[in-house]
């Protein structure tokens, strides 16, 4: 989006950066992700499967095919997201998922409640994250963490509410009536936002990352770079991907989030076989999940203290740690202290490894290297919940499963050990097409 229309006359006017509007954007966009979050399912399973004698299984396959058709699409969608930025992709992906969950309301077989969630879980797992993400890192540098820490507690807000919207809908009118619900809440918070204010980058309004005017504009429209933004690494994606830093975080994305959808999916079930009440297990739930927000605003609030591979290293010996706790839960303590310690690391691995990826690569083709990353993530993800289901049919409990995990996320700190950045290309040079 170029620098006229609303947003052009808004920003004198401001007397702040014009970024802290994108960040609320942004923060809009990663409430409304949660529409198709699992968390979001998770309220609609009973009364569906009750009404149409659906398996679980049968509903949970949309997830894992619409994780799958994520990975596929979204080496393509980052290229887009750098020549056109995050408002389409963002707007776009709001309009499918609101659309798709009224759609649902309308469900009279498994087929078709397979497609239309598939495709809004298409949406949670590809466009939304590159754009949320997108929008981030282009206007901010030096407050990165800052923006992602914040952008952090909104995903983990719009996780609580969203499934509270669905069921209160559900409670007092019916599932078909929730899903209406969530749709709605979907488009209201998540495209008005964006499709009036998102702006591609700061220099489309002749501003520089983090605030503050660029030095003197070009008879082309552009800007002069200030002295900050000629520090700044820009990697192309083939370039990115000659480099050991791009694989030693993919090999870290590959190790971790087995572990974070693994764990996640089957916490309950574990905690209920070592004896936990079920309502018990659900408020351990709720504690990893609050402990997941406070987590990642404190990461983005020190990461600037430290390498970047040290942060991410805390969050896998925290995500490590957790799996091998829960082996020996006995008691409620025990199970609140592990629910505590993973909610610790993922809010850091949610948070930290984003920044990792535009603080080693750039802003310039972000979209496009984060593309290649996010397909990596969205596998590893679905990886997760097999490994557990298939280890717990063969042995009859979680405590392989939990052994496979704690061994992934130890190999994922010493990844994070041996990462950094790569040798930098300030601003294109030497850069390919």
């Amino acid at each position: 989006m170029s620098q006229k229309g609303f947003p052009a006359l808004l920003q004198p006017r401001l007397p702040f950066f014009y970024g802290w509007v994108i960040l609320a954007c942004a923060c809009c966009a990663g409430f409304a992700r949660q529409g198709s979050a699992v968390a979001t399912l998770s309220i609609f399973v009973e009364p569906m499967t009750s009404e149409f004698g659906w398996s679980r299984t049968a509903m949970s396959a949309a997830v894992s095919l619409g994780g799958v058709m994520a990975a596929l699409t979204s080496p393509m969608l980052g290229p887009m997201l750098d020549r056109h930025g995050a408002r389409a992709m963002l707007c776009l992906s709001v309009l499918t998922m609101g659309a798709c969950a009224m759609a649902l309301s309308q469900t009279q077989s498994l087929l078709y409640f397979t497609i239309f969630f598939c495709i809004g879980r298409l949406t949670f797992a590809g466009p939304f994250d590159l754009g949320i993400y997108g929008a981030i890192n282009n206007w901010f540098v030096r407050l990165r963490g800052v923006a992602t820490s914040i952008s952090t507690a909104s995903l983990m807000f719009g996780l609580v509410c969203v499934p509270l919207i669905a069921q209160l809908t559900i409670v007092y009118h019916d599932w078909r009536a929730g899903w209406l619900a969530v749709g709605a809440t979907v488009l209201i918070v998540g495209f008005i936002p964006n499709w009036l204010l998102m702006v591609r980058r700061p220099e489309d309004m002749g501003l520089k990352p983090d605030g503050g005017p660029l030095k003197n504009q070009h008879k082309d429209g552009s800007y002069e770079a200030s002295n900050s933004q000629q520090e700044e690494p820009a990697f192309t994606r083939a370039q990115a991907l000659r480099t050991p830093a791009f694989w030693l975080l993919s090999l870290y994305t590959a190790l971790i989030y087995p572990v974070q959808a693994g764990v996640s999916l089957h916490q309950v079930p574990h905690l209920i076989e070592r004896g936990i009440d079920p309502s018990q297990a659900a408020l351990m739930i709720g504690t990893f999940s609050l402990a997941s927000g406070i987590s990642g605003v404190l990461f983005g609030l020190v990461v600037r203290w430290f390498p970047v591979r040290l942060s991410l290293a805390l969050s896998a010996i925290c995500t490590a740690a957790a799996p091998a706790g829960m082996i020996w839960i006995g008691n409620n303590l025990d199970g609140y202290v592990t629910a505590l310690i993973f909610g610790l690391g993922m809010g850091g691995v949610l948070t930290v490894l984003p920044i990792a990826w535009a603080d080693y690569f750039g802003r310039k083709s972000f979209g496009a290297i984060r593309g290649i990353a996010l397909s990596i993530q969205v596998i590893a993800q679905a990886s997760g919940p097999l490994i557990s289901g298939i280890l717990y049919d063969a042995t009859g409990d979680y405590v392989l499963s939990l052994t496979v995990f704690t061994a992934l996320g130890s190999a994922a700190l010493l990844a994070a050990l041996f990462t950094g950045p790569p040798k930098s290309r300030i601003n294109g040079a030497g850069s390919s097409a």
